[in-house]
């Protein structure tokens, strides 16, 4: 059984390592998080007049810094000012727009809703570019990356193999309705070329940072309690979390370029013995937008950049509504309730309970809208033995309530969301 933690603690777990030495991968005097880009600000110009104060501090405050900036950001009344480097005190001048009728045109490389010309039934998505994330890599992968578990005899269930194939039904789907559709992972392997053995130097210079002089350089498995100060722990997480992202983030970027990417996934909850698990009994539906970025991770200078390019972009115009859409159709679909997060590093959006900002490095790194489902608890009762059952057609008893296949009960939802959204917005 490999499903020690739920994504939510572990994510905590490493954010906690990485902001306790800002500069991981420090070139220079730049504050560069763990396999980060130094930044290039002077991109940032095309933004100069393009948004109002206020529209830039409603931004900032309500979807992408809602437990403030620290020192890194200085609004006026005519201007906003971004750190550049700490030690030389330089910044980067953002010019507002006096008012909205002045205000000069964002390029784009995605296409806004609004400025789609109006599809008829059964072709709301012609037009559209859209790139399916299946979340994780499965397969033999799926160990080392702790998304894997196996009650008893049971088929193993691997979170990157539910994915793909969920993403395998919406893709057809989408494409009927008049979307180009492309998936950013087709098949249970990386698409990132590196492998462990070669982020291991990074790995030492993380835990050397964070105070590990002398690191292990194993660990005994997912329940070791030290596990994260070994080296083989974290050039693996290096591995499957940030390197494997960020090449995806690369294909997303400079290969597909679509005008939105679906990040799909499972979650899961903590068991109450990691060495004897027992199925939970909680089951819950959440989705995910970029924001609610907390003011330690904004003192790395590529998160701050990054940040910055998607706010003034106003990414968050089209993820929010979208996302709304989106989690009403798939709560119709599968009946769940909202998740209720007990962290600080995320914010609720909007009226449905489903819809939450927080910064992730895929919905930070795809330079166009970006939402992160996030149905199921794949170790609650109830999803494993549907997803025991396998893909079907109609309806089956299963564990005596007849229900649709799991994955095409995902699949309907998430094209249902799409249609309700670009139906109204187009």
């Amino acid at each position: 059984m490999i499903l020690s933690l739920p994504k939510l603690l572990r994510t905590a777990a490493w954010l906690a390592l990485i902001i306790a030495f800002p500069g991981a991968a420090v070139q220079g005097t730049e504050n560069i998080s763990p396999l980060g880009r130094a930044p290039d600000w002077p991109a940032l110009e095309r933004f100069q007049g393009t948004m109002t104060q206020s529209e830039f501090t409603s931004a900032l405050q309500n979807v992408y810094c809602t437990r403030g900036v620290g020192e890194v950001i200085q609004v006026e009344e005519n201007l906003a000012r971004f750190l550049i480097d700490r030690e030389e005190q330089k910044w980067f001048t953002l010019r507002f727009a006096p008012d909205e009728k002045s205000r000069k045109r964002v390029g784009r490389r995605w296409k806004r809703a609004a400025y789609l010309p109006r599809a008829r039934k059964g072709r709301e998505l012609a037009g559209l570019k859209i790139a399916l994330d299946p979340g994780h890599i499965g397969g033999k992968w799926a160990q080392m990356e702790e998304r894997w578990f196996q009650v008893g005899d049971s088929k193993p269930i691997q979170e990157g193999d539910l994915t793909l194939r969920v993403a395998k039904l919406i893709a057809p789907k989408l494409r009927k309705l008049g979307a180009s559709v492309s998936l950013v992972r087709p098949k249970t392997a990386p698409v990132t070329k590196k492998r462990p053995a070669d982020l291991t130097e990074t790995a030492k210079e993380i835990l050397l940072r964070a105070g590990v002089a002398q690191p292990r350089e194993d660990f005994a498995g997912p329940a070791d309690p030290e596990k994260e100060q070994s080296i083989r722990w974290q050039d693996e997480l290096l591995f499957y979390r940030n390197s494997e992202i960020r090449e995806r983030a690369r294909i997303v970027n400079t290969e597909t370029k679509p005008d939105v990417v679906l990040c799909l996934h499972f979650n899961a909850e903590s068991w109450e013995d990691p060495r004897n698990p027992t199925l939970v009994d909680r089951n819950h539906l959440h989705l995910l937008i970029n924001g609610s970025y907390l003011p330690a991770e904004l003192e790395f200078d590529d998160v701050r950049f990054e940040m910055l390019q998607r706010l003034l972009s106003r990414t968050h115009e089209e993820e929010f509504p979208l996302a709304e859409k989106a989690a009403l159709a798939l709560a119709r679909r599968t009946q769940l309730p909202p998740y209720e997060y007990t962290t600080e590093n995320v914010a609720k959006m909007g009226s449905t309970g489903y819809v939450f900002a927080r910064n992730l490095i895929a919905t930070r790194l795809y330079r166009c809208p970006v939402i992160y489902f996030e149905p199921y608890v794949m170790n609650s009762d109830e999803v494993f033995w549907r997803v025991q059952e396998g893909d079907y057609e109609g309806i089956r008893s299963v564990n005596g309530i007849d229900r649709p296949s799991i994955f095409r009960e995902y699949a309907d939802g998430v094209v249902e969301g799409l249609v309700d959204y670009y139906r109204e917005a187009r």
